[in-house]
């Protein structure tokens, strides 16, 4: 053994969210900045991760056991931001970038190869920077591009794709052209060892490389991409800061990108958008026969030429519940009951209609033509599968996130969107009420309706290719986002999401977090006199700021109560 050494230790004990210096002993001689170790804390033993070196003095508790590695010391000074940028105990971040078991020993990591020059045919350098890509266009040229760019460079090139079954079917379309790829748990081990490529989801972002070289971020603007338990961090904005610490470039695709997205500069086209989009059938619900079923008639067309075809599942039904019958409309002209001063739909509160922003309580009756028969559209899975069912004549599968479905599925499934998951192709997709999209109660709603006809195109096929039909039975025919889904062009709803951004200090021109739990109403009353705004949210309070380190100031300033208490960092 060497000099005599001390080392600073973080604990899993997320709750005492500080560093505490402990002996290194001869038995634990080799441990280094980021491995993992278990020492003796309050009598109890923990584990804990070492986070540098500390002053020597004989009367530390020396560690207990080296227990392998953890996230390399190049990676620290990201997990330390992280945790200061959602608000959250340094632990919960070094948790997701370790092993989930005990890693000794790292294997040689090959150097990236050049690949063949058939493999690359077609692949042209694209710059780095925020791209506009159609739902259907595969992406496996602009990340072999990225490959090419980055080879010859110090560091492993991240790819993050929404779900780990698209990380595990691109994981075998780039070994099979010579790439040398890292993907999943069971392969933490080379991770850490700099792979050449890594493929994965969310997690990704904070893969234990060492350096990275470049990063690739497949549907930049996919919900899955933000962690919804705490802390509630985005792998987007986490790979962003570490590229910029890298040094290295960061390609971003959207169908609809954000404005967070587009907080670092303006997006360009890659390749061919309109022509990439599915065919667009929209069904205006209020000049239907109102004897007609859940399917109109323009809808139960689109069905049969569908099942006249030899795909496997021919037709998918999709619905988008977003609480117990939200939306209401008029029985007569079929018009939905919507807030005359913001827009938003409306739903019943005291037995009167209102927006949730409470704007204009007011009794029901339809806004358009004044009748007093509004409905509420209250339709379920299991319903819709059965009227879908009698009104094709077809046996029908349901899915939804929560059933447990396998084997084969009937060539006609009605679910919520875990269709997605598990339908590959097929001739049509029904949205049985889009309109459960276009007025969802959230910023980002029109992007949520784009991207979900983008989803549904990848069943289908691109219109270009005369792939098969979307179709979208709506009361909002004329709505804007229904007009650019019909066209292929996005470029004013991109425009005017910036607008409203900025007017609103919506992110990215502002911060704002939800805080909620028992402890919220304490919480909060510690944040007053900070430059923030709070107001009432049905979760708890809205914590707003100018900025992300101005939020984050004030929330960490304030004393944390006894009761429990959760904040979300958006």
């Amino acid at each position: 053994m060497g000099a005599a050494r001390a080392v600073r230790i973080v604990t899993e004990v997320a709750a005492v969210d500080r560093p505490f210096d402990y002996l290194v002993t001869e038995r634990t001689d080799r441990v280094a900045v980021g491995d993992r170790v278990r020492v003796d804390f309050n009598g109890r033993s923990v584990r804990g991760w070492v986070t540098g070196e500390a002053t020597f003095a004989t009367d530390l508790k020396p560690l207990t056991k080296w227990l392998g590695y953890g996230p390399p010391a190049s990676l620290l000074e990201l997990l330390t931001w992280a945790s200061e940028r959602w608000y959250s105990p340094l632990s919960r971040f070094l948790v997701s970038s370790s092993p989930k078991r005990l890693i000794t020993d790292l294997p040689p990591a090959p150097e990236a190869k050049a690949l063949a020059t058939a493999v690359l045919s077609g692949v042209y350098d694209v710059e780095p920077g925020v791209l506009e890509v159609a739902p259907t266009t595969d992406p496996l040229a602009l990340i072999l591009a990225a490959y090419e760019t980055t080879r010859e460079k110090e560091g492993s090139l991240l790819v993050l794709v929404p779900t780990e079954s698209w990380a595990g079917r691109l994981r075998g379309r780039l070994e099979q052209r010579g790439c040398d790829v890292a993907s999943g748990d069971d392969q933490w081990d080379r991770m850490r060892a700099g792979w050449p490529v890594v493929v994965g989801a969310r997690g990704t972002a904070l893969a234990p490389v060492p350096k990275v070289c470049g990063a690739v971020v497949i549907d930049a603007d996919d919900e899955a991409y933000r962690s919804t338990a705490a802390p509630t961090w985005d792998a987007v904005t986490m790979l962003r800061e570490r590229c910029r610490r890298d040094g290295a470039p960061l390609w971003l695709t959207s169908s609809v990108p954000s404005p967070t997205l587009l907080n670092d500069g303006a997006y360009r086209s890659w390749g061919d958008v309109a022509g990439a989009w599915p065919k667009i059938i929209v069904v205006d619900r209020r000049q239907s026969d109102p004897h007609d079923g859940v399917l109109a008639r323009e809808s139960l067309d689109a069905a049969h030429r569908a099942l006249q075809g030899g795909d496997p599942v021919a037709v998918v039904v999709v619905l988008q519940r977003l609480g117990d019958g939200r939306l209401f409309a008029c029985a007569k002209c079929g018009e939905l009951a919507r807030c005359g001063q913001c827009g938003q739909a409306e739903e019943e509160v005291d037995d009167r209609l209102v927006c949730r922003e409470r704007h204009e309580p007011r009794a029901n009756f339809c806004r358009a033509c004044g009748a007093t028969n509004l409905k509420r559209l209250r339709t379920g899975v299991t319903t819709l599968a059965r009227d879908v069912a009698a009104q094709l004549g077809q046996e029908v599968s349901e899915v939804t996130a929560t059933n447990d479905l396998v084997g084969t599925l009937e060539r006609v499934v009605v679910g919520t969107e875990a269709v997605w998951q598990r339908v590959r192709h097929c001739g049509v997709v029904i949205f049985v009420d889009f309109d459960q999209y276009l007025l969802a109660p959230r910023s980002s709603a029109r992007r949520g309706a784009i991207t979900a006809v983008g989803k549904a195109g990848r069943l289908v096929g691109p219109r270009r290719e005369g792939g098969g039909e979307v179709v979208l039975q709506t009361r909002r025919s004329e709505d804007p986002v229904v007009d650019a889904l019909v066209k292929g062009n996005f470029d004013e709803i991109i425009d005017d999401d910036v607008k409203i951004a900025r007017m609103l200090e919506l992110a990215p021109y502002g911060a704002e977090a939800d805080v909620s739990g028992e402890g919220a109403v304490a919480f909060v009353d510690g944040l007053r006199g900070a430059k923030i705004s709070i107001s009432s949210s049905t979760s708890g309070f809205l914590v707003r700021a100018s900025d992300v380190a101005t939020l984050t100031s004030a929330l960490r300033a304030a004393p944390r109560p006894l009761a429990k208490v959760r904040v979300a960092v958006h």
